[in-house]
């Protein structure tokens, strides 16, 4: 069963730019009232006028997602959600050595403790309404461990975790909440500016208005997850093989080699 946007409200934490922007646009297309988070008030203004401008309900708040006494706070504001987003993320791109203390708790806080603290703050509605979504975008360095990336990978890696549990603690309740986790290669939104691809057919850099529509088309359908491009779903195959032979792999298709360019820029 799917999970139709028409007159629901979809709340996009990190809305105000990037991929979070382009969602917002898509959901209130289909009839949703958006709610914009961000960490800049000033881009979430921007995303709300701009989604008001095509005719649709947006509210907007600027809200740190790491911080769990705002994230409570902003959303006893916000109300009632019925599709929670959980968007907002950061990179650094360095090796473990050239990485900060503050790179490195700055990646998990926003990464992954935020997920905690929003999602628990609107989880309780949904279950008591029996219905709701929780989307959660980890990436495919989710999946598999990239080069320049230990802090980023990790914590997407306990995304994915993070969700997957839910989603069984929800069917175990027979709760009426749906999760969808979506793993995406490398999206053309500028956070992971300069990365490259050894094979762009098979691993593409992907389109940023492309991709948003297949997020929310996968919330209407009711999906559990999303993978993109197709291609990744054959890690979790290759990991059956002996490590060194799946290291080898991955330096075949360039995995290791996708940052050594990156330059990146911060997304709220």
């Amino acid at each position: 069963m799917g999970h139709r946007l028409r007159g629901q409200t979809v709340l996009i934490t990190g809305g105000g730019s990037g991929i979070g922007r382009l969602m917002a646009l898509e959901a209130a297309k289909r009839g949703a009232r958006v709610v914009i988070w961000d960490l800049s008030e000033e881009a979430g203004a921007a995303v709300r006028d701009e989604v008001r401008g095509r005719g649709a309900r947006a509210e907007s708040f600027a809200v740190d997602v790491s911080d769990r006494e705002a994230v409570a706070r902003v959303a006893l504001e916000t109300g009632d959600v019925d599709v929670l987003i959980n968007n907002a993320g950061v990179v650094t791109g360095k090796r473990l050595l050239d990485a900060s203390d503050a790179d490195i708790e700055r990646t998990y806080r926003v990464n992954l403790l935020a997920l905690y603290w929003v999602t628990r703050a609107f989880l309780g509605g949904m279950i008591a309404r029996k219905r709701g979504t929780v989307v959660t975008i980890s990436s495919a360095a989710g999946l598999v461990g990239v080069a320049k990336q230990t802090d980023y990978s990790a914590s997407k890696f306990a995304v994915f975790g993070f969700t997957e549990s839910l989603r069984q603690e929800l069917r175990k309740e027979r709760t009426r909440v749906r999760t969808l986790t979506v793993c995406p290669y490398y999206i053309d939104t500028g956070m992971f500016e300069g990365v490259h691809t050894r094979f762009p057919r098979l691993l593409p850099i992907l389109d940023p208005d492309d991709t948003a529509e297949r997020i929310i088309r996968a919330i209407e359908r009711g999906q559990s997850q999303l993978v993109l491009p197709a291609f990744v779903r054959v890690v979790p195959i290759v990991r059956m093989l002996p490590t060194p032979v799946f290291d080898r792999m991955m330096d075949f298709f360039g995995i290791n080699n996708t940052m050594d360019a990156f330059t990146g820029r911060r997304e709220k």
